[in-house]
This record gives structure tokens, C-alpha cells and sequence, in this order.
């Protein structure tokens, strides 16, 4: 006999959580499914842990550079990965229990720990129990996909998940994928003391960002003695093999033959859907060609009375955009308020040191649009808050509408950024003209003082 609730959440990455309270609030009979651990990536093996790791990293990076703010720290400085680990683990921990709690404590809320698995379209099955809703949602996340190279099952390799593991500094890591998870970790490890290469198969880093920060963060990371192998020299990985105590990558390309040998291997080359072993088809909810679930405007699957939120729809790969997720739901549910995804802002962060906030459109996708724009860009060596700090590093850039003055999108790469570009992105959001914020009085010192200025220095984008 199957146990009924009025709605089943399967997953509980950033969406869930929020989601399981609101239903709990509407006075519904919910099941919570999870078979690891709640609060998904973000809070286990993304964004909490790195950055707390980020943290520690900044940290040693800082005490290195004491005596360029006059500080004499005596001693070479140490960095005790245990210690680093403890503190991670603490942080995420306290995170993961504080979103166990929060569940496990929603009226009307069962968790259920397990593998669910849909049984027809209204029913899922965890292991011998079965549940019936007439409303589900799937909030299942995604995991680091590996790719099909030669050798790379039969040698030890690490994903984002295995680094929250390492209590110990790699000699010299080597790093597939240039990318957001590939360049913190590349950073954090080269700030802990480990020789670092990244290994990236494309012509540059980043790549859904411009040429020019792209280029600013390779010189940010090789200023600091990470090496860059981009597809201009010799990026195709041939083969991966052990080779002593650590492995070897055979690479090919454009410069010829070469070969690099590394103590341990870090795969981040990009993320795969968790949809692949929950049957979907049982209950018709289809997928795309990379095993995304498709969904609409306002997150319903093709399964009437299915809903997918956060990474496994491909519609963000983000924990605010999970988030997000929840929000529309929620809002088309309950609100009487037609939220849509299309209705999203695309903004993200780049989480080294010093930071990228990015919001809106690419100065390529503007080029690309044919609009007439304007564009402004300003070094952080003339941020008087940046000089202070001893950071100089990175850009700000703006681009705005010649005809509307509406912001289309910025780049804030420097002391900050993530903080600063949210500015902007309210502006945006609030569909006000550039001017607003050009004509506003910001406190000094800070960054997001120079952001009029800069706006008071747009040209026309050539």
C-alpha cells in the first residue's frame, strides 16, 4: 500500500529546503527524500566549503605579504592542511546540521533517507516503501563530470567532492579545466604552498566571459606562480598514467608532444545532471541531449504535476539561481504572482582572489546584439579603496543601452567585486537608467564609489 502526502521533494539542494517550509506552511502532508547529505553541493562540497577554504588560503597569502603593510611575521609561514580541513569541515558542518534541523523540524514534513525512484508518474519508490503524490519536485543537483581520457578510471584522481578530503598539501597538483571550480582550487592550492598547473583545452580560461577578463585572471593566477597550458600550445589530454608515486598527463596539440607530472589530479572540466538513475521515464518527464530535465518558463516538467528546481534543469548552475528556482515555484503555486526563469537576471561570481562579479550581458553577446552601446572601463589602480588595501589588481566594466541608458551588463574584477556588482544588478532588476547611479553620492572610501565615475566615462562601443 503506498503512503499518499499532497507533495514529494526528492533532492534537497538550495531549492528544497525553502520549498519543503512553504508547503509545510500551506498545511500540506510533504515527504522530504534524500539518500546523502541535505543541503546539497552548496553546502557540502561547493560553495560553503570552498570558500571557507578560500578563507584560509587568503589568509597565507596575506601573512606572506606582511611586510608589504609593514608587518614583520618573523618566521616562514606554515600552513597546517589538517587544521585547514578542521576548519572546513566546521563551517559546512554546522551548515549541513543547521539545514537537517530546519527540515526535520517543519510541521507535516517527513525525511525520508533513501534512493527514490519514480514508479509511475505519480509515484516514487525508496527501496520497499512507496509514495504517492500528486505533486512532485525534483531538486537532485548535479556532480563533476569525467571525461572518457585513456587511463583516467585506472589512476586516483580527485573531483570537487574528493578536495573536501585533502588534509594534506599536494606536491604538485594538476589541474583539467579552466574554469570556475578549477581556478579557485588552482589559487587555494598554490597560496597553501603546492606547485599548481591547470590544463585547459580551449583557448583561454573562463570562456563564458570576455577576452579581456579571461586575460586579467590568467595574469592574476600566474602572478602568483600557476602555470597555464591553454589550447595555443599543447592542451589535448592523449592519455593519464600512474607513474610512481604520482601520475602523468600525455598531451598533444598545435606546439607538439608534452608530457606532465604531477603528485595528484584535479578533474573539473564541467558538471553532469543527477537525473540519470531516477527512472524518469516512468513517469514521461524528458530530458535533453546532456541529460538535463526540460523545463518551462516556470519550472514544470513534461510529467503534468513534476517540477524541476536548481542545477539538474540546466536552466542555472547556481545556488542562487536554485534558489530562485524555489522562489518562482512557490509564487506560481500559492502567490498569484506569474514568476518566470526568463524573467532572471544571469549574474555570478568568480570566487578568487581578488574576486569577479559579473551581471547581465557579455561585452561579446552586446557586440553580438548589433544595439547601439556604450562601454566604460576603469583599472582598480585608480580605486583609492583597492590602494589602501594593497590589492591593484583587476577592472571594472560597464555596458549600457545608447538609447534606453538601461545597464546591459558589468564586470567588476577586483577588491570586492562580488559585493560591488549587486549595484549595478539592482539597478538593472529596477529597470532605472544608468544616471540613477551615476548621480548618486556613495561613501568614501570605498569601491562602489569610483562605480559614477566610471559611469561618467562611457563611450560608444567601436
Amino acid at each position: 500500500m503506498a503512503e499518499r502526502y499532497d507533495a514529494i521533494l526528492i533532492g534537497t539542494g538550495q531549492s528544497a529546503p525553502a520549498l519543503a517550509a512553504r508547503l509545510s506552511r500551506e498545511g500540506m502532508k510533504v515527504a522530504v527524500i534524500e539518500r546523502h547529505k541535505l543541503g546539497g553541493t552548496c553546502v557540502n562540497t561547493g560553495c560553503i566549503p570552498t570558500k571557507t577554504l578560500v578563507a584560509s588560503a587568503k589568509a597565507a597569502y596575506i601573512a606572506r605579504r606582511g611586510a608589504d603593510f609593514g608587518v614583520v611575521t618573523g618566521d616562514a609561514v606554515t600552513v597546517d592542511m589538517k587544521a585547514v580541513k578542521a576548519r572546513k569541515d566546521r563551517v559546512a558542518g554546522a551548515s549541513n546540521q543547521g539545514v537537517t534541523r530546519w527540515i526535520e523540524g517543519m510541521a507535516g514534513v517527513t525525511l525520508i533517507r533513501g534512493h527514490a525512484r519514480f514508479a509511475g508518474p505519480h509515484s516514487v519508490a525508496v527501496g520497499e516503501a512507496l509514495l504517492e503524490a500528486e505533486r512532485i519536485f525534483l531538486n537532485t543537483g548535479a556532480r563533476a563530470f569525467v571525461p572518457p581520457i585513456p587511463g583516467l578510471a585506472e589512476v586516483p584522481y580527485l573531483t570537487n567532492s574528493g578536495m573536501m578530503e585533502v588534509d594534506f598539501l599536494p606536491l604538485h597538483l594538476l589541474i583539467l579545466g579552466g574554469s570556475y571550480i578549477g581556478l579557485e582550487f588552482a589559487q587555494m592550492y598554490r597560496r597553501f604552498g603546492s606547485a599548481v598547473t591547470i590544463v585547459e583545452q580551449g583557448p583561454r580560461l573562463i570562456p563564458r566571459d570576455d577576452d579581456d577578463v579571461a586575460q586579467a585572471v590568467r595574469e592574476i593566477l600566474e602572478g602568483e606562480g600557476v602555470r597555464v597550458c591553454l589550447e595555443t600550445r599543447t592542451t589535448r589530454v592523449e592519455r593519464v598514467e600512474r607513474r610512481g608515486g604520482g601520475l602523468t598527463l600525455h598531451l598533444s596539440g598545435p606546439a607538439g608532444a608534452e608530457t606532465l607530472t604531477g603528485s595528484h589530479l584535479l578533474v573539473a572540466v564541467g558538471r553532469r545532471p543527477n537525473s540519470d538513475d531516477l527512472d524518469l521515464e516512468r513517469a514521461g518527464i524528458a530530458t535533453d541531449a546532456r541529460g538535463y530535465i526540460v523545463v518551462d518558463d516556470q519550472l514544470r516538467t513534461s510529467a503534468s504535476g513534476v517540477w524541476a528546481l536548481g542545477d539538474v534543469n540546466g536552466r542555472g548552475a547556481f545556488t542562487h539561481t536554485s534558489y530562485n528556482d524555489h522562489e518562482i515555484v512557490v509564487a506560481n503555486l500559492f502567490d498569484h504572482d506569474p514568476r518566470r526563469v526568463s524573467e532572471r537576471i544571469l549574474c555570478y561570481g568568480l570566487f578568487i582572489d581578488p574576486p569577479l562579479g559579473r551581471a547581465g550581458l557579455t561585452e561579446r553577446e552586446v557586440r553580438a546584439s548589433g544595439r547601439p552601446a556604450l562601454m566604460a572601463n576603469m583599472p582598480m589602480t585608480r580605486v583609492s579603496r583597492a590602494r589602501e588595501m594593497g590589492e591593484t589588481r583587476g577592472f571594472m566594466k560597464v555596458l549600457v543601452d545608447a538609447e534606453t541608458q538601461a545597464i546591459l551588463g558589468a564586470a567588476i574584477l577586483g577588491v570586492g567585486g562580488d559585493e560591488v556588482v549587486h549595484g549595478l544588478l539592482d539597478a538593472m532588476y529596477a529597470r532605472a537608467p544608468y544616471t540613477v547611479i551615476q548621480r548618486a553620492v556613495h561613501i568614501h572610501p570605498t569601491v562602489s564609489e569610483l562605480v559614477p565615475t566610471l559611469l561618467g566615462e562611457l563611450k560608444p562601443l567601436a
